[in-house]
């Protein structure tokens, strides 16, 4: 399947650093984080495919069309190298476009990530993606819902967390299940160890699909890895809490 030309936004100045969102989100996930990020780095956050204000081809998609899209952008605004961070799905393109093109890559964050997942860990997501089969997408989300945020947050935010629904709503279902099966069925461990880069890998202590355990797993498997554990949050940690995500992303980047 042919490359999109991928919406985005750009922001600030410095080396580049290009943020890819997960399933059924868009690039403002990144707004939080983009704020810390700007004074320092040129931003690049853009739209996957069939979400937010990029073209739709028609699904299925796979993780190979999500790594050309993003090759297809790189191209298109000249930039030479950069650090490539990415949320949930996005912190699988990251790696499998580092792998591709390593020549291209400063830097990588896997955040809100899963690899080497067990057979059990495995079922449970595949299960969500089956029931939203049968069922329809927006009568799983709350189950989803719970698994993103914390009560507390829930509790305190509940526009925010209403937006992020809607958003999932608002994604064509064709495009949501085809992305959700590739977060579903890829399997990282078996080529983490080509990716070089270094790498920061973060995620929440109560992440349940993404846990500090996989996480680990993930830093294990690759050569130049370090872990970071947000206490007490869970999957959606870009926009409950980007004022903690900053900080060992700006510590990182500093370094690399």
């Amino acid at each position: 399947m042919p490359a999109i030309r991928s919406a985005l936004s750009i922001e600030g100045d410095g080396p580049a650093v290009f943020l890819i969102h997960g399933i059924g989100a868009s690039r403002h996930s990144w707004d939080g984080l983009v704020q810390a990020l700007k004074d320092r780095y040129r931003v690049y956050a853009y739209d996957l495919r069939g979400h937010g204000k990029s073209p739709i081809p028609p699904p299925p998609y796979t993780l190979d069309d999500l790594v050309d899209d993003l090759e297809a952008l790189r191209a298109e605004l000249g930039v030479a190298t950069a650090h490539v961070f990415g949320h949930s799905l996005g912190g699988m393109i990251a790696p499998a476009y580092a792998r591709r093109y390593p020549q291209r890559v400063l830097s990588l964050g896997l955040l809100s990530t899963a690899a080497a997942r067990t057979a059990d860990d495995s079922a449970r997501v595949k299960g969500v993606v089956k029931a939203m089969r049968e069922k329809g997408v927006a009568p799983v989300l709350e189950t989803l819902k719970d698994r993103w945020f914390t009560p507390e947050f829930a509790a305190r935010r509940p526009e925010v967390i209403a937006r992020r629904m809607q958003q999932v709503i608002d994604t064509d279902p064709d495009v949501f299940l085809s992305v959700f099966d590739i977060y579903a069925e890829t399997e990282m461990a078996p080529w983490l160890p080509e990716v070089t880069a270094p790498a920061l890998v973060l995620t929440g202590e109560f992440d349940g699909g993404c846990p500090p355990r996989l996480n680990a797993e993930i830093v294990r498997l690759m050569p130049q890895a370090e872990l970071c554990v947000l206490p007490g949050l869970r999957h959606a940690i870009l926009l409950e809490a980007a004022d903690q995500v900053a900080p060992p992303v700006l510590e990182f980047l500093g370094r690399h």
